[in-house]
């Protein structure tokens, strides 16, 4: 478990294929900041981009770490198969600090970057939604971007998908790998675990009522 409150920004070194076809994953070995992995063991989970990773090699001393990605996580993200910069952070205490919102590490679609501009002090970040992404998206609602917990500030449906809009502070701009996307770049998108659920609720209850007529 994850609040998307990203705890440093990595750096994919290097992507080694397990196999020689489309159904073996990859190897990746992440660098990671100076001193960040002094409290990470050997099967502890680090989101990389928003999705949840086991770690399986460990070298504390160079700051590097690596981690095993099946085909179908390959399939279902994105910018996990490539070098370039990559939000991290590390699983949920149950004493810490939920400072954004409960996020699981699953990523449920990808979107794209539609816009993204200076506007004043911070930068307008738009993205568009899969369509099936869209009734889960609410105005003032929260979302995972690249592992990243923000606020949506509007939404507008389209019948080519969603387009959500969302403002991102210097801080969150200087401090994530938010700041390295460009219109067109795919993003790891994870919607509020809270709305999931609701949904699920909401379907079972009205399956029953049918049920009982």
């Amino acid at each position: 478990m994850f609040t998307g409150i990203i705890t440093g920004v990595g750096r994919i070194a290097a992507v080694q294929d397990l196999g020689a076809s489309s159904q073996h994953g990859k190897r990746i070995t992440v660098e990671a900041p100076a001193g960040y992995l002094g409290d990470v063991g050997l099967g502890d989970s680090i989101a990389l981009n928003g999705a949840c990773m086991t770690v399986t090699t460990l070298d504390p001393d160079r700051s590097t770490f690596s981690v095993d990605v099946s085909a179908e996580s390959l399939d279902k993200t994105s910018g996990l198969d490539q070098p370039g910069p990559v939000n991290l952070e590390k699983a949920l205490r149950a004493h810490d600090r939920l400072g954004g919102h409960i996020v699981s590490g699953h990523v449920d679609g990808i979107g794209r970057v539609s816009r993204f501009e200076p506007v004043g002090e911070s930068h307008e970040l738009r993205i568009l939604a899969p369509v099936p992404l869209g009734k889960y998206l609410a105005y003032k609602g929260s979302v995972a971007v690249n592992g990243v917990s923000l606020t949506v500030n509007s939404v507008q449906d389209r019948d080519d998908g969603c387009e959500l809009s969302i403002n991102l502070i210097p801080h969150t701009v200087q401090n994530t790998a938010l700041h390295a996307l460009r219109t067109g770049s795919p993003v790891n998108l994870e919607i509020d675990l809270i709305a999931r659920y609701v949904e699920r609720m909401l379907g079972a209850g009205a399956t029953q009522a049918q049920e009982a007529a």
